[in-house]
C-alpha cells in the first residue's frame, strides 16, 4: 500500500516532505536491525534512533520526541510494559508493541493496549520467512495509522478538521419490521479495547447470537476471547468448527481462518471455518464473515463496524443493506483509527453513526424497535 493510500484509509493526510520519525526499541540486535530496515524501506518513514531496553527508550523518547515508538515487551533492566506506563504518563505518544506469538505474549499485548499502546506486530520475524514482505507492509501501515490516531492527534502536518458526524442527517433509520436474528461485528486497530468496552454492556439475556471478526494473530484470539468472557455477562468464546449460533453467545473468529455460516434445519446456523479466499490481506476477514451472514440471515442482520485501519467490511455492510438489514458505524471522534467506519459512512451505508459508548445501547435499541 502506498503512503497516500495508507493516509486516506485513516482519514488523514501525511506531509510527503516531512517523514515520520520512528524510535525502534528491542534488546535483540537482530530485531533492531530487521525493524529498522523495514521502516527505512518506505520513503515516508525514517528511524530516529534505536534503544536496547525500556530505560533507554524512556530517555530517548524525552530527548528525541519521535512520532512513533516500536516497543519490545520482554527486555532487561526495564521491560516494555513498565516502559509503556512511564511513556504514557510522562510523554504520551503512539506506541506499537512488538509481541511474541505466545499466550504470555498475548496477555502482555492486551495489557499494553489497555495502558495505551495503539497496535502491535508479531516478534517472530525472519528474512527467510515467506511472511516477511507481508509483515513489512503491515508494520508500515500500522506506523502511519498510529501517527494519525485519534488518541494522540500527532499529525505530521496539519490537516483540515473533519466535521463532526451529523447522525440525524446521515442516518436513514427505519423501524425494523421483522425480528433481528444475528449481530455481526467487524473491527481492527483499536478493536480489542473497543470490544472490552462494548461487550460488558450487553445483558446476559441478549436475544441473538453475535459473531465477531477482530484482525488478530491466531495465537491471540483464544486468550482474547477468554479475556472478554471474564469481563462480560454473556458468554464469549473463540469460534470452533460446528459451533451453533445461539442467543447470548459471542463467537470470535480464530486468527487462522475465515468465519462463515452453515445452515442446518429451517432456522439453525453453525460456524464453518475456511481458508478460502486465501488471497486476502486479513484472515479472518470482516467482509467474508459479513457476506456469509447477509446471504443466510438477510434482512434479519445487524452489522456493526468499529475502529480499524483500511476498509475491510465495506462489501459486507453493503450486502447487509442490500438485503434489507441494519447497520451501525462507530463515529470518528471515538475511533483509534477512523478507517473502516469511515468507509461505511462515506458509502452512506450506516443507519446509525454513534460514539463507542453508545454502540451497545444502539444495538439494544434495534431489538426494542423490532419486538
Amino acid at each position: 500500500m502506498s503512503s497516500v493510500n495508507g493516509a486516506q484509509q485513516t482519514g488523514a493526510t501525511i506531509d510527503p516532505v516531512k517523514r515520520i520519525r520512528v524510535l525502534v526499541v528491542d534488546d535483540s540486535a537482530f530485531m533492531r536491525t530487521a525493524i529498522s530496515k523495514m521502516v527505512r524501506s518506505d520513503p515516508a518513514l525514517e528511524v530516529a534512533d534505536t534503544a536496547r531496553d525500556g530505560q533507554e527508550a524512556i530517555e530517548k523518547v524525552a530527548a528525541l520526541k519521535p512520532d512513533v515508538v516500536t516497543l519490545d515487551v520482554e527486555m532487561p533492566r526495564l521491560d516494555g510494559i513498565s516502559a509503556l506506563r512511564r511513556i504514557m504518563a510522562e510523554t504520551p505518544l503512539p506506541v506499537i508493541m512488538v509481541s511474541s506469538l505466545t499466550n504470555d505474549g498475548a496477555q502482555a499485548t492486551f495489557d499494553a493496549l489497555d495502558i495505551g499502546a495503539v497496535d502491535y506486530i508479531p516478534k517472530q520475524l525472519s528474512y527467510v520467512s515467506l511472511d516477511i514482505v507481508k509483515i513489512k507492509e503491515q508494520l508500515i501501515q500500522k506506523i502511519k495509522a498510529a501517527v494519525m490516531s485519534r488518541r494522540f492527534r500527532r499529525r505530521i502536518a496539519p490537516a483540515p478538521a473533519a466535521p463532526r458526524t451529523d447522525t440525524a442527517r446521515t442516518a436513514r433509520l427505519h423501524v425494523p419490521t421483522h425480528p433481528l436474528t444475528i449481530v455481526a461485528i467487524g473491527t481492527s486497530t483499536g478493536g480489542p479495547r473497543a470490544l472490552q468496552d462494548l461487550l460488558p454492556l450487553l445483558p446476559a439475556d441478549f436475544p441473538v447470537g453475535i459473531v465477531i471478526v477482530q484482525h488478530m494473530p491466531a495465537a491471540f484470539t483464544g486468550p482474547f476471547a477468554q479475556r472478554l468472557n471474564g469481563l462480560s455477562k454473556i458468554e464469549v468464546k473463540e469460534a470452533a468448527e460446528g459451533d451453533e449460533v445461539l442467543p447470548g453467545l459471542v463467537l470470535i473468529a480464530p486468527g487462522s481462518h475465515h468465519l462463515v455460516l452453515s445452515r442446518h434445519g429451517l432456522a439453525r446456523y453453525s460456524i464453518r471455518l475456511t481458508d478460502e479466499p486465501s488471497n486476502l490481506l486479513h484472515k479472518p476477514a470482516v467482509d467474508v464473515m459479513m457476506l456469509s451472514v447477509a446471504e443466510y440471515m438477510g434482512r434479519s442482520t445487524l452489522g456493526v463496524i468499529l475502529t480499524g485501519m483500511g476498509n475491510d467490511g465495506l462489501r459486507g455492510m453493503a450486502m447487509i443493506k442490500q438485503k434489507g438489514g441494519y447497520t451501525i458505524a462507530q463515529d470518528e471522534e471515538s475511533c483509534v483509527v477512523y478507517g473502516m467506519p469511515k468507509a461505511i459512512v462515506d458509502g452512506r451505508l450506516a443507519d446509525l453513526v454513534v460514539p463507542l459508548e453508545n454502540v451497545a445501547s444502539s444495538i439494544m435499541g434495534f431489538f426494542a424497535r423490532s419486538s
